[in-house]
C-alpha cells in the first residue's frame, strides 16, 4: 500500500485491521454491517433500542469497552421518544442501511485515498495521519471520506482507550447521545439534530468536493529557523501598517460576505465540547459544519505556538441562539464556489485562547502569548505550498523560480522591508510566503471577541491582539463581530481615530503594554479604549449620569 508511514501512524486509531497490505472490517462487524445495509427485515434494527444494542455488538466484535448506560439510553431517547415515529422509521429504513453501506466502503475508501494523496500536491505529504503536536503538515480528505469517518463516530467504532496518551480529543459520539440523556435540553438536542441533518444530507447526495486540515506552528518548520516566537523586541519595533478595521455590531462570523479567513474560538484540544455538553461559538461551529469534527480524529490539542486550519468545509444547516438558546432552524445550502482543490472557499482557523486569565492577562508574557497565537492562526501558509517553485534569491531584491521540490518554498511579503529596516529581520521567519497574494479583498480576517466568553479574556485586549496579529500578516483588513457587547461600543470611534493617526503595529503594541502595567500597578482600573482615549471616559461618564 502506498503512504505506508502515513498509515501506520493513524492505524491505532482506526477502527480496522490490516492484512496482506489490505484493509478490512472484522468479520463479524461485516456481518452487522451487511444486514444493517439491507433494512429492518435482516438487521432487525428498527428502533433506538435495537440500535444501541447493535453498536454494542460491534464494539465488542473490536473488542472496545461497552457503551456507558447513559449513552445506550440516549440513542433510545432521541430514536424512540424525540424525532417522532415517522422521522425515525425513515432513519431506520433508508438513513441507517446508507449509512452501514458506506462504512462498508470504508477501507476501499481509504485505500484510494492513499494511493491518490502523492498526486494533489506535487512533494507535499496530503495522506490521513497522525499530525503530531510540533508537526507541521496538511491533510486533504474527500467530503465522502469524511462522511465515512463520521459515520464510524454515529456508531462509536473508533477505539478510544488509547487517545487520551496522544492528547487527542474523543471522536466517539457516545458522550454525545449520553449527555442527552443524562441532562435533556433543548440545545443538546439541536447538536444532535444539526448532526442528523447532516447525514441526511449525505445519504440523499453524496458530496464529491474536498477538505484540508492544516498543523500551523510558529516558528514556521520550513524556515530551519532557532528562533523562538517573536519576542516583545519585535513587536515594539514593527512598523507595519495597521490594516483596516470593520466593525459589525451585529451578524455572525459565519456569514461573512468576503471570504476572509473566518476565526474559530477555540480549545486547545479541537472542537472542545462539541460531542459532549459545550455549546458556544466553537460547539456551534462543528454542529453546521459537522466535517470539521473529522479533523478531532487526527490533530491532538494545540501547543502555544500552533493553530489548526481547515478550508473547504461545507455548512448544512441553520440555527437560532447561542448556548442554552442554541437551536437547530432548518437545511443551509452553501453556495460557496471552490478552488482548484475542490475546497469551498471557506477558511477556519482555530486558535485558543488564554482560559481565565484574569489580572494575568495584562502580563507581558501573557500578551506575547496571545498575539503570537493570533499571528500563528493568521499567516497564510498555504501560499507555501501553492507556490513552493518560488524562493528568495538572496542576491537581488526580487523572487526567483527554482526547480526545488521541497515541501515548503520561501516567498516573503516584502524583502526590501526587511531588508531596509533592521530592527524587524524577524519578519523573515515569522511573515507567511506568499502574502504578495494578499492583498486581495477576500484575504482578511472575519473574527469577534475571542477567548472573552467562558475563558474570560478582556474583550478590548482581545480585539487589540487580532487587529496587530492581523496587520502584521499583512491582512488587508479585519471585520469584527462584536455581537452587540456593550463593552465595545467604542470600538469603531477607537479603531478610526488610531488609523487616522496612521499608528503602526509597534505603536499599538508599546500603548497597550504601557496601559497593562499600569493595570498590574493599579494605577489604573479604566478599560483600555478609555485609557486611550481619555474622552471616551467622560463621555461614558456623563451617559452614565443621564
Amino acid at each position: 500500500m502506498e503512504n505506508r508511514d502515513d498509515l501506520n501512524s493513524i492505524l491505532p486509531y482506526l477502527p480496522l485491521v490490516i492484512r496482506s497490505s489490505s484493509l478490512y472490517w472484522p468479520p463479524r462487524v461485516v456481518e452487522a454491517l451487511k444486514a444493517m445495509s439491507e433494512g429492518p427485515s435482516h438487521s432487525r434494527v428498527d428502533s433506538g433500542e435495537v440500535l444501541r444494542q447493535a453498536i454494542s455488538d460491534m464494539r465488542r466484535s473490536l473488542s472496545c469497552s461497552t457503551l456507558e448506560p447513559s449513552a445506550s439510553h440516549g440513542y433510545a431517547l432521541i430514536f424512540d421518544e424525540l424525532i417522532g415515529e415517522k422521522e425515525s422509521k425513515r432513519w431506520f429504513d433508508e438513513i441507517i442501511p446508507a449509512l452501514a453501506k458506506l462504512l462498508l466502503k470504508f477501507p476501499s475508501l481509504l485505500e484510494e485515498h492513499y494511493q491518490n494523496a502523492d498526486s494533489i500536491v506535487s512533494g507535499i505529504e496530503t495522506g490521513l495521519r497522525l499530525l503530531d503536536s510540533q508537526q507541521a503538515g496538511i491533510v486533504f480528505l474527500s467530503q465522502e471520506l469524511i462522511g465515512a469517518l463520521l459515520a464510524c463516530s454515529f456508531f462509536c467504532l473508533f477505539p478510544d482507550d488509547n487517545r487520551g496518551a496522544k492528547h487527542l480529543p474523543q471522536i466517539n459520539f457516545d458522550h454525545l447521545f449520553a449527555t442527552l440523556y443524562e441532562s435533556y435540553s433543548e440545545s443538546q438536542e439541536s447538536k444532535i439534530t444539526c448532526i442528523m441533518h447532516y447525514f441526511e444530507r449525505f445519504c440523499s447526495c453524496v458530496p464529491i468536493g474536498t477538505v484540508s486540515f492544516e498543523r500551523k506552528i510558529l516558528p514556521a518548520e520550513y524556515r530551519n529557523s532557532s528562533i523562538t516566537a517573536p519576542d516583545a523586541d519585535f513587536w515594539s519595533k514593527s512598523d507595519v501598517s495597521l490594516c483596516a478595521f470593520k466593525v459589525h455590531p451585529f451578524g455572525l462570523i459565519e456569514d461573512q460576505p468576503d471570504n476572509a479567513l473566518e476565526v474559530d474560538f477555540a480549545n486547545k484540544y479541537l472542537g472542545g465540547g462539541s460531542l459532549s455538553r459545550g455549546c458556544v461559538q466553537e460547539e456551534i461551529r462543528f454542529m453546521i459544519n459537522p466535517e470539521l469534527i473529522a479533523g478531532m480524529l487526527f490533530l491532538p490539542r494545540m501547543d502555544d505556538n500552533e493553530a489548526i486550519e481547515i478550508v473547504g468545509t461545507e455548512r448544512f444547516s441553520c440555527y437560532t441562539g447561542y448556548a442554552s438558546s442554541f437551536r437547530f432552524a432548518g437545511d443551509f445550502i452553501d453556495k460557496k464556489e471552490k478552488d482548484p482543490f475542490q475546497r469551498r472557499i471557506t477558511r477556519i482557523v482555530a486558535i485558543d485562547a488564554l482560559c481565565a486569565p484574569k489580572m494575568r492577562h495584562f502580563k507581558e508574557i501573557c500578551l506575547l502569548r496571545e498575539i503570537n497565537k493570533a499571528l500563528c492562526g493568521f499567516l497564510n501558509c498555504s501560499k507555501s505550498w501553492q507556490h513552493q517553485n518560488m524562493v528568495i534569491d538572496e542576491g537581488d531584491s526580487g523572487l526567483r523560480h527554482t526547480d526545488t521540490n521541497t515541501s515548503h518554498g520561501a516567498l516573503l511579503n516584502d524583502v526590501e522591508m526587511s531588508r531596509e529596516k533592521p530592527a524587524n529581520n524577524l519578519v523573515r521567519d515569522f511573515y507567511v510566503e506568499g502574502v504578495d497574494c494578499m492583498d486581495h479583498e477576500d484575504d482578511g480576517v472575519a473574527t469577534g471577541n475571542w477567548g472573552c466568553g467562558v475563558f474570560g479574556g478582556d474583550l478590548e485586549l482581545k480585539a487589540t491582539i487580532q487587529w496587530l496579529a492581523a496587520s502584521q500578516t499583512r491582512r488587508p483588513f479585519i471585520s469584527y463581530y462584536t455581537f452587540g457587547m456593550e463593552a465595545l461600543q467604542n470600538l469603531d470611534q477607537v479603531t478610526k481615530w488610531i488609523l487616522s493617526h496612521k499608528w503602526t503595529v509597534g505603536d499599538l503594541w508599546n500603548m497597550m503594554i504601557e496601559y497593562s502595567a499600569q493595570r498590574l500597578n493599579k494605577q489604573t482600573n479604566l478599560g483600555f479604549f478609555s485609557w486611550l482615549l481619555p474622552s471616551l471616559a467622560t463621555t461614558n461618564k456623563t451617559i452614565l449620569r443621564s
